[in-house]
């Protein structure tokens, strides 16, 4: 059975949707409901659904950013959008995020129900191909390559010339299409652990874990050693955008099809190719933190600022929070860059330290210093909400109320009426 959300500002439709779909019967336990995208995103990070069903045209987020950061809060959730005729064409420009079907409104019972046994076909196929794994022979001359890559720990860093050789050589081999590319490299090293802690994985696991970094990376992946390893290959701006999103799937994708955890551990990015064997020794030392830890998604970057402890890490991403609430553009991501740590291992210290989530956190400082200026200023509502990081002035008294049970102006009313 698979979990769904859906989310639609009309509430007489969400009503309709809900009631007469009889979900259960085409395979879809219905976890919840969102009125906006704000309380969908929520929604999404608290029960990590199978599948957001959600209008393209939402207040607050619209629907393609609402599928960005959906991929960026919980990677393997699908999403089907319910869209008129004039939003089809906006809605294809989010194809890139787990996008599964597009609905054109108005939509019946019956239709709906229709696509969703189309949708649930697709989600039994994309598990039945993950867990199974069917393993594709890769050429032995890349295999070669790339075992020399890995393995030969003699090679001269930065040898600029032979980084040169290597790519001409992956441009040959197909593995990249062109010399001239501006490539980071960066290796990636991964386990399947069943629940009696012992390591399940299997060669035939090397194409599944593929099947995810291919969307994100060219890639090159290999079963060593009782463990799959993957050369990748990207801009600074695709690892920036992709890196964190791609493992976090992996490891999403390994206990929700598979019923397994998953030890990751990640190297830094490296400039050239004669520099991928000190990657992989990286990503070797981060699986066995993971493996020490017996859990989780290690970055190379993440285990340097362990020297500062986890309680500083998290106590600064705080301090951040506290000094950049203002900016709109503020995010986990962005945050994590600041402080040099994968967005994963982020998100989990902070929970672990606060019992929050760094959404629920941003929201908390920014309503709290709303609060202040209503009651001590005379800005008006619209310069408090840009003073606090909200672009939309109904967006932020949506998230006001809901946060203090009443409105802006009714927050300021009521002062003023308890000085009179």
């Amino acid at each position: 059975m698979y979990t769904i959300i859906v989310a639609d500002d009309e509430e007489e439709l969400r009503r309709a949707l809900i009631e007469k779909v009889d979900w259960e019967s085409v395979g879809f336990k219905l976890v919840g409901e969102a009125e906006n995208g704000v309380e969908a995103l929520e929604l999404v990070e608290q029960l990590k659904p199978d599948l957001l069903l959600t209008d393209i045209r939402m207040p607050f987020v619209s629907g393609i950013e609402l599928a960005r950061q959906v991929r960026e809060v919980h990677p393997s959730t699908q999403i089907a959008f319910l869209s008129g005729h004039d939003d089809f064409t906006y809605a294809q420009q989010a194809i890139q995020y787990n996008i599964i079907s597009y609905m054109l409104k108005p939509i019946s019972a019956a239709e709906l129900t229709e696509e969703l046994k189309k949708i649930k076909n697709k989600i039994d196929e994309q598990f039945r191909t993950f867990a199974a794994g069917v393993h594709q022979p890769i050429k032995e001359s890349a295999i070669s390559l790339s075992m020399s890559l890995l393995l030969d720990e003699f090679q001269i860093e930065n040898d600029l010339q032979r980084d040169r050789e290597l790519l001409d050589k992956f441009v040959r081999l197909g593995i990249v299409q062109s010399a001239s590319e501006a490539f980071m490299y960066t290796v990636m090293t991964m386990s399947i652990i069943n629940e009696h802690e012992e390591n399940e994985t299997k060669e035939v696991n090397v194409d599944a874990v593929n099947s995810v970094l291919e969307k994100y990376f060219k890639v090159l992946s290999f079963y060593i050693n009782g463990k799959i390893t993957s050369i990748l290959i990207s801009s600074k701006r695709g690892y920036d955008k992709y890196l964190h999103i791609a493992v976090e799937e992996i490891y999403e994708k390994v206990k929700r099809i598979m019923g397994k955890s998953s030890l990751i551990g990640v190297g830094r990015l490296e400039n050239g190719l004669s520099n991928v064997h000190k990657a992989y020794v990286e990503s070797i030392k981060a699986i066995g933190y993971a493996t020490q830890k017996k859990k989780g998604i290690y970055f190379i970057t993440d285990m340097e600022q362990y020297k500062n402890s986890a309680e500083l890490i998290s106590e600064k991403a705080l301090e951040i929070i506290d000094n950049q609430y203002m900016d709109p553009d503020i995010s986990l991501v962005s945050v994590s860059k600041e402080i040099a740590v994968s967005p994963n291992y982020l998100s989990a210290l902070i929970k672990k330290s606060t019992g929050c989530t760094f959404i629920d956190l941003l929201s908390k400082k920014r309503i709290a210093v709303a609060t202040d200026l209503l009651l001590r200023s005379n800005y008006k509502i619209r310069e408090i909400a840009e003073q606090c990081g909200y672009s939309d002035q109904h967006y932020f008294s949506y998230c006001f109320k809901k946060s203090t049970g009443m409105s802006p102006n009714a927050c300021r009313r009521g002062s003023a009426e308890e000085n009179e």
